[in-house]
């Protein structure tokens, strides 16, 4: 079996003395594995550098082999990255994420496109506020969405500050009181306000504790890093 596609490369890791197993983002064919050749000498070291855009063939016998990758690298996302440290670590945060959150070879073609601008949108100045909008997404395409629209308990959609820990749904100010410290602060750049350190941090929170309850083994140490770099 052979195919090729475009893909953005999430990690690589060693395997055997000179090889390397590489766990991509495929335009059309989701989360896909397979062994690089040579991956562990000076000519791959880049081209397998997490948030990497490559056109990427692979080749197995059997399609549930882990198969044989060539990559052709097509633009380093991450490198001009290398000089502002907190706008690599969210690049490789993201990367971490899609990996522990995606099963193998299901199609995520929204999610392929969402990654690419995110990566793009890091040279903005609301990048941090960008990255955790796209967070929000990203649960919502692992079948964990937010309800930020309207107040649960009420069902105004003015002045929602807070949201539901066990159900994921918005509470306005006044439906909130009661509750104090129970509930999640609900930063306002995710409801058309604006954003700024204190909601990126706040943002940051309310995503990280739906990814912990929906991810397999939790958050990946990328996304904790990044909470402590850029939270």
């Amino acid at each position: 079996m052979e195919w090729t596609d475009e893909a953005v490369v999430l990690s690589a890791r060693a395997q055997g003395e000179t090889s390397a197993r590489a766990v991509l983002l495929t335009r059309e064919r989701g989360r896909h594995a397979g062994l690089v050749r040579g991956g562990r000498g000076p000519r791959q070291r880049g081209t397998l550098e997490p948030g990497t855009l490559v056109r990427a063939r692979w080749r197995a016998r059997l399609p549930e082999q882990l198969g044989t990758l060539t990559l052709e690298p097509i633009r380093s996302l991450g490198a001009a990255l290398f000089e502002r440290p907190d706008r690599l670590a969210t690049l490789v945060s993201a990367c971490s994420l899609l990996e522990a959150g995606l099963a193998e070879h299901e199609p995520h073609p929204a999610l392929y496109q969402g990654v690419l601008a995110l990566f793009l949108a890091l040279d903005q100045p609301v990048w941090a506020e960008a990255y955790v909008q796209w967070e929000v997404g990203l649960l919502a395409e692992l079948g964990f969405g937010l309800d930020l629209g309207a107040c649960a308990l009420t069902g105004d959609t003015d002045d929602l500050s807070h949201v539901s820990p066990r159900t994921g749904r918005a509470v306005s100010r006044a439906a909130a009181a009661p509750w104090g410290d129970r509930l999640l602060a609900l930063p306002g750049f995710l409801h058309g306000q604006g954003g700024g350190p204190a909601a990126v941090a706040a943002g940051l929170a309310l995503t990280g504790h739906f990814l912990e309850r929906s991810l397999p083994g939790g958050l990946p140490a990328a996304r904790r890093r990044l909470a402590k770099v850029i939270g």
